[in-house]
């Protein structure tokens, strides 16, 4: 305790009153219901779309109906697309979120995992994107990596999505057409958009590899610099798809365990990570591929340049000889063999010539020419 609440203050002065410390408030953002950030929600009974005038509304009338139902079959689904943290801190306090996933979901960067709060489930998917290029320079991006965040209740599912690839419209669109999918509940939800990320990977990973296989059947035609620099690009890329992709193994095989998912999803979820850890053996594949697809280039770069070594030595060799004799009858000495002969001039031409020749001859023969 301060001494102040101790002893009485002495001053002439009088003293403002101060509301004790305890009863202070920490001035904290205050929560507001999402407004640019929303996608769209919906309340979903026995598959079919029901209207509601807002998220409060919706879930009390989910609510309502599970109470009334034998079973639990209607739930809310709620998108959002980079929400700020007031936003996200109003939906857990009408969810019921847990702090430590609603920080995750506001900061985002977050690896792959699946977090059970209580009776909610979080988990986080990277998504990943193919951007059409018209040629690969060094600042030139290939692959565009987002995240899905979901919140999955028992009524109620939140997706909170970072990145403007990978949306989800289709999903809830496809979803809604078959109120037989949707009627499987917020697991179902859970199901298609991780079969939608995991799609995703397929077809990114399909375009990589023709990009490699491209790369690959110019190596050994023409190697430059620039192509070294389009190999190396496409290995940070496939590094990066790599990092999104492989650690989301591990939590993705064990969400059929959870609780939260039924026992008639379970088989669903394991297709999915049938399909991720194709995906993965495909990075690997392609990211080993690249390895080698760069070690042959700069192999093949090393041997053209010494090729072309060979060639500039083979012809200053050449060049040496008749370097050599002008320059040792060019010393002017009086008293010189042959330099005042006749035929001493075209002697030294031919003699010259038919060193180049024979040397010429000799490297053509060893292959340095």
């Amino acid at each position: 305790m301060r001494s102040s609440t101790l002893f009485r203050r002495i001053n002439r002065h009088p003293v403002p009153t101060r509301v004790p410390h305890q009863l202070v408030k920490p001035v904290r953002e205050v929560c507001v219901p999402p407004v640019d950030s929303i996608v769209e929600f919906g309340a979903y009974v026995q598959g079919e779309k029901v209207d509601a005038s807002g998220i409060v509304e919706a879930l009390d009338l989910v609510r309502e109906h599970n109470k009334s139902s034998d079973g639990v079959n209607a739930f809310v689904w709620v998108g959002l697309h980079e929400p700020a943290a007031p936003e996200v801190e109003w939906l857990a306090e009408v969810f019921g979120l847990h702090p430590l996933a609603v920080e995750d979901a506001v900061k985002a960067h977050q690896r792959p995992k699946v977090e059970r709060y209580g009776e909610s489930l979080f988990m986080v998917l990277k998504t990943i994107a193919y951007l059409d290029h018209d040629e690969l320079t060094a600042n030139s991006e290939i692959i565009a990596t987002g995240e899905i965040m979901v919140f999955l209740g028992v009524d109620f599912v939140v997706t909170v999505r970072h990145g403007e690839h990978c949306p989800l419209t289709g999903v809830r669109e496809r979803l809604e057409d078959e109120p037989k999918l949707m009627d499987r509940g917020p697991a179902g939800v859970l199901h298609a958009i991780a079969d939608h990320v995991v799609d995703q990977y397929l077809q990114v990973a399909d375009l990589m590899q023709l990009e490699l296989e491209e790369v690959e059947a110019t190596v050994f035609a023409d190697v430059s610099s620039r192509d070294i620099n389009r190999i190396y690009q496409l290995k940070r890329e496939m590094l990066e798809m790599k990092r999104a992709v492989t650690p989301l193994q591990a939590p993705l095989s064990a969400l059929p365990q959870r609780r939260v998912v039924p026992s008639a999803m379970r088989e669903y979820f394991r297709d999915v990570g049938d399909h991720l850890s194709r995906v993965c053996e495909q990075v690997e594949a392609s990211n080993e591929l690249c390895s080698s697809i760069l070690q042959a280039a700069l192999a093949r770069s090393n041997a053209l340049a010494n090729e072309d070594m060979r060639k500039i030595s083979s012809w200053v060799a050449i060049l040496a000889v008749p370097t050599m004799i002008a320059g040792i009858y060019g010393m002017n000495f009086d008293f010189m063999p042959e330099t005042k002969q006749v035929w001493g001039y075209p002697a030294v031409l031919a003699v010259m010539i038919t060193a180049c020749v024979l040397l010429h001859r000799g490297f053509r023969r060893n292959g340095w020419l």
